[in-house]
């Protein structure tokens, strides 16, 4: 079963990832799976089958273990979250839920938000989730130990946005307890996959196919994944082996691009372009 890209306008109040739009990414939908033709006509075997979002990155991650790798730990925005199937074997994770997510802890079975009412001042803790263009994202957080009968820590970690209180949860379970700070930075390290997705598209063109047929599908998002690596590849080169000279920023991916893209064309100021 493979994951196909659509692409939507958001009318929500909330930022999105791209600016002014959001791009969603969907399973395929129940109505083709059911019609072995609608299958065959978009390049889909026969025996493909529908499955859940959270369905199918249960099925990535185990494959990812199968064949030997190893991962400390694993994390997911609310998708995945709340859904229980999503519980990596021996490797831990950290999973955005949603407010409404019942939790146990020793004072009983309570919703999220309920529990981070509860929460007194002195447990919130200032910490950085990531470094971002504009420097630390700080916020504050709390961590909540639950009882669960299953072996390991289980916690519910709670993110306050210092300047508006909103509030984000997170369901985590190590082997073994672990402090705060790498929960918090955990959580911080999904935003570099979504920035990831962010650059493919921006750069390589990732969320630019209308995705009519799978096999057309799977070859763009190859070559865009591929031109990708390749910007990445030729900035950590230029970065490590040809520093710049005093005054001037680094390359950036996006410099690359640009230079890259007015290259390959006919040009009479290629002396001009270099300077």
């Amino acid at each position: 079963m493979q994951r196909q890209y659509t692409r939507s306008r958001s009318t929500s109040s909330t930022p999105a990832v791209a600016g002014t739009r959001r791009w969603t990414r969907s399973c395929i939908p129940r109505s083709w799976t059911t019609g072995p033709g609608r299958c065959r006509a978009a390049g889909l075997g026969a025996d493909t089958a529908f499955a859940t979002m959270p369905e199918l990155a249960a099925r990535m991650v185990g494959r990812f273990l199968d064949t030997g790798h190893h991962a400390k730990w694993v994390a997911t925005d609310e998708v995945y979250g709340g859904n229980p199937t999503l519980e990596p074997r021996g490797v831990g994770h950290v999973r955005a839920v949603t407010c409404n997510h019942e939790a146990t802890t020793g004072a009983g079975k309570f919703r999220a938000d309920t529990q981070a009412a509860k929460v007194p001042k002195r447990a919130w803790q200032k910490l950085s989730a990531a470094a971002g263009a504009k420097g630390h994202r700080f916020y504050d957080w709390a961590v909540l130990d639950l009882t669960e009968p299953a072996p390991g820590s289980h916690q519910l970690l709670i993110r306050r946005n210092r300047a508006t209180g909103e509030l984000a949860y997170y369901r985590c379970w190590s082997p073994a307890p672990v402090p705060l700070a790498t929960l918090v930075r955990v959580a911080g390290s999904r935003w570099w996959v979504e920035g990831t997705f962010q650059a493919g598209e921006g750069l390589a063109g990732l969320d630019e196919h209308q995705v009519r047929r799978y096999t057309s599908w799977f070859r763009r998002v190859t070559l865009a994944m591929l031109a990708h690596a390749f910007l990445a590849v030729v900035r950590a080169d230029e970065y490590t082996c040809d520093p710049s000279p005093d005054g001037l920023i680094p390359l950036t991916c996006n410099e690359i691009q640009r230079l890259f893209t007015a290259f390959v064309r006919p040009m009479r100021d290629v002396v001009h372009r270099l300077g």
